[in-house]
């Protein structure tokens, strides 16, 4: 990047990561501390909004559990119209803004309309639960990989997701917008034939004081996802390596999976 990297007219999707503000990178704070409007969504942490500058103008744009602010075609064209009146723009997404946010189609728009328009990275929410929780993702000889599976289909349709890839895989599998598809979630890998006993971890408003963790196993998962916040934004974690107690190498796990909640900030 040339050493101005936001003269006017250029919009940056910022990945504002999981909720709390200390794990925005450096550049994502000095992009939104330069910005003369943010579009938000609504799973923007408040301890990252309040990092907007006063007077900066911030707009609302979040889409949440059906209910949505904006459409998505409304968004494109915001931003487009911001850029086009020379504006310092800053598309504020929960998350990492590569994962899961519809970044493909904002920055389509404005490509099309001769806007510049770049990414800053943020740390998605899969891997600030793991870090909360203290475990890893992945685990020697337990888990090679991991695949993010979004949980969210249209309202009405059932997922469109191949469960015996997933079931099969060996992998940590990290389910995003996963609340209301748990049940299905559950069904569908276990048809597939993953053990009813699978260890899961399912993260509420990961990273922020209001945080909740709980670890179960597969056929209990849409049980315990009715303990939990309704309204809070959830992850879904699968597999071996969530186990608090799992070691690599043999795979053994050395303590059971608790039912216990957490409810400790990150």
């Amino acid at each position: 990047m040339p050493p101005d990297d936001f003269p006017p007219g250029t919009v940056w999707l910022v990945g504002a990561g999981p909720g709390d503000p200390d794990l925005l990178t450096r550049k994502a704070i000095r992009l939104i501390e330069r910005a003369g409007i943010v579009f938000h969504d609504a799973l923007v942490g408040p301890g990252v909004l309040d990092l907007i500058p006063v007077g900066t103008e911030r707009v609302g744009v979040g889409k949440r559990s059906g209910r949505h602010s904006k459409d998505q075609g409304t968004i494109d064209a915001l931003l487009v119209a911001a850029a086009a009146a020379g504006q310092r723009v800053v598309r504020l997404k929960g998350g990492d803004p590569s994962l899961f946010s519809r970044s493909a189609e904002e920055i389509a728009a404005l490509r099309a309309a001769g806007h510049p328009v770049h990414i800053c990275p943020g740390i998605t929410a899969a891997s600030a639960a793991a870090a909360s929780a203290g475990i890893s993702l992945s685990l020697r000889g337990v888990a090679r990989d991991v695949r993010f599976v979004t949980a969210h289909s249209r309202r009405g349709a059932a997922l469109d997701v191949d469960w015996n890839s997933l079931a099969q895989c060996g992998s940590t599998l990290a389910f995003y917008m996963g609340r209301d598809a748990a049940p299905d979630i559950a069904r569908g890998l276990i048809g597939a034939g993953m053990p009813a006993d699978m260890p899961v971890m399912i993260a509420c408003n990961v990273s922020r004081p209001d945080e909740q963790r709980l670890t179960t196993r597969l056929d209990l998962l849409g049980l315990a996802t009715k303990a939990l916040a309704s309204e809070a934004a959830t992850l879904i974690l699968v597999g071996a390596a969530v186990s608090p107690g799992m070691r690599p190498r043999d795979g053994t796990i050395a303590a059971g999976v608790s039912g216990e909640m957490s409810n400790e900030a990150s």
